[in-house]
C-alpha cells in the first residue's frame, strides 16, 4: 500500500465528525479536558475497557481530585485505590508522574508533546492523546483501536509490529487527522474502532467510512490487521504459606517496587520448580524468603488465574510457626496482621481470591 491515498482526507474527516457528534458516549473525561482528567483517563484506559475503567476513574477522581493531592498520597494508597485494575506499573508510573508534575512543574503538566513523552508511563500513543486533547496539539494517537480501523481502511497486509507498516499507520493517521480539532477527531477514530470496527463481526453497513474502506469493498474486514501466530500460553504453578503465629495473626511481604505486580502485598511463597511438589516448594520458598521454618497443614482450593501473558496455579497452604511472631529475615517489608487489617493493603487478585476463601474457613 501507498503511505496515504491519493484522495482529499476532508469528506472522511466531516463523516467521522458528524458520526461521532451523533454516538459518543457521554464519558466523565470528557465532560473536562484539562490534563489532570486527560492524564489520569489515558493511563487507566491503557489495556483496560471503558466500562472497567469507569468506576475507577471516578473513585480517583473523588479521592485524589488533583494531581497534588495524588503527589502527596502515599504509594501503598494509590496501589491499594488501583488494587483489581492490573498492570500495577501503570499505578506506580502515576505516581511518580504526579510527584514529578507537583515538584518540577508547579502542579502544572508541561504542554508539549515532548515534555509529556519524558513522564513516566506516558509513550507515544499517550502522550498524542493528552497533547490533542488537553491542549489542542496536532498529534495522531495510534493506539488498538485506531490500527484496526487504518489497516481495514487501507487493506494493510503487514504485521502492525514492523517497523515499515507501523511506519505506514503513523502516516495515514496523520494524514486522516482533522487539524481544526485533533483531539476531538483522535476520540472518534478510537470510538470507532471500539464500538463499530470492532475486532469480530465489525458492523461495516453503520460505518462512516464505509464509502473509503478497501477492507469493505473486497469483503474481507475481518482479515485486518493482520496477525502473527499465537503462541502457547505459558502456565506456572505458585505455592504460598497462609503463616499464622500462636495469636492467629497471618504474615504477609511487599513485593519489590521493580518486579511485576510491584509494591503489592502477597502471601510468601513462589513457583514450582521441576520436580517438587507445591507443599515442597510451600516449604522452600518460606524458608529461602523468609528464613522460618514452617509446618504446612492442609491446602485450600486451587486458584487459577491469568495475566496477560501467562497463567497461574496458586496452590495455597495453612502453615504455622512455634513462638508469637517470630523474627522474619528477608529483605522485603512483611507484617504480621490480623485478618480484618487485610483489606487496608493492595493485593495481586489471585491473592486477594485466596484471602476471600479465608473468610469462608
Amino acid at each position: 500500500m501507498n503511505e496515504i491515498p491519493d484522495y482529499d482526507p476532508a469528506p472522511l474527516r466531516e463523516a467521522l465528525g458528524i458520526w461521532f457528534e451523533r454516538v459518543a458516549r457521554d464519558l466523565p473525561w470528557r465532560q473536562n479536558r484539562e490534563p489532570y482528567t486527560t492524564w489520569l483517563s489515558e493511563i487507566m484506559l491503557q489495556q483496560t475497557r471503558v466500562d472497567q475503567a469507569l468506576p475507577y476513574f471516578e473513585r480517583f477522581i473523588a479521592r485524589f481530585p488533583t494531581v497534588r493531592v495524588l503527589a502527596e498520597t502515599p504509594l501503598d494508597d494509590v496501589l491499594h485505590a488501583w488494587e483489581g485494575l492490573g498492570y500495577y506499573s501503570r499505578a506506580r508510573n502515576l505516581h511518580r508522574t504526579a510527584r514529578i508534575v507537583a515538584d518540577a512543574h508547579q502542579g502544572v503538566f508541561p504542554a508539549s508533546y515532548d515534555a509529556l513523552r519524558s513522564l513516566p508511563g506516558i509513550g507515544p500513543y499517550s502522550a498524542a492523546a493528552i497533547a490533542s486533547q488537553a491542549f489542542g496539539l496536532e498529534y495522531a494517537a495510534v493506539d488498538g483501536n485506531v490500527i484496526r480501523v487504518l489497516t481495514r481502511l487501507s487493506a494493510e497486509e503487514g504485521l502492525p509490529a514492523k517497523a515499515a507498516v507501523k511506519r505506514r499507520i503513523s502516516s495515514l493517521a496523520s494524514w486522516l487527522l482533522d487539524p481544526d480539532r485533533p483531539g476531538r477527531h483522535n476520540e472518534a477514530v478510537m470510538e470507532l474502532g471500539a464500538r463499530v470496527c470492532t475486532p469480530k463481526s465489525p458492523r461495516c453497513t453503520e460505518c462512516p467510512l464505509g464509502r473509503w474502506c478497501r477492507a469493505f469493498a473486497e469483503g474481507r474486514p475481518e482479515d485486518f490487521p493482520a496477525r502473527a501466530p499465537r503462541r502457547a500460553v505459558p502456565h506456572h504453578d505458585i505455592a504460598v504459606a497462609v503463616i499464622r503465629d500462636d495469636t492467629g495473626r497471618l504474615l504477609i511481604q511487599r513485593r519489590p517496587d521493580d518486579a511485576m505486580l510491584g509494591g503489592l502485598w502477597e502471601f510468601p511463597g513462589g513457583k514450582v520448580e521441576p520436580g517438587e511438589t507445591p507443599v515442597e516448594a510451600c516449604r522452600r520458598e518460606v524458608g529461602e524468603e523468609l528464613g522460618l521454618q514452617v509446618e504446612v497443614g492442609g491446602a485450600y482450593p486451587v486458584i487459577d488465574h491469568a495475566y496477560s501473558h501467562f497463567r497461574i496455579s496458586l496452590h495455597a497452604f495453612s502453615c504455622r510457626v512455634d513462638g508469637n511472631g517470630p523474627e522474619v529475615r528477608t529483605t522485603l517489608p512483611a507484617r504480621w496482621v490480623v485478618a480484618e487489617e487485610l483489606a487496608a493493603y493492595a493485593f495481586p487478585r489471585a491473592n486477594r481470591r485466596l484471602i476471600e476463601e479465608l473468610g469462608r474457613v
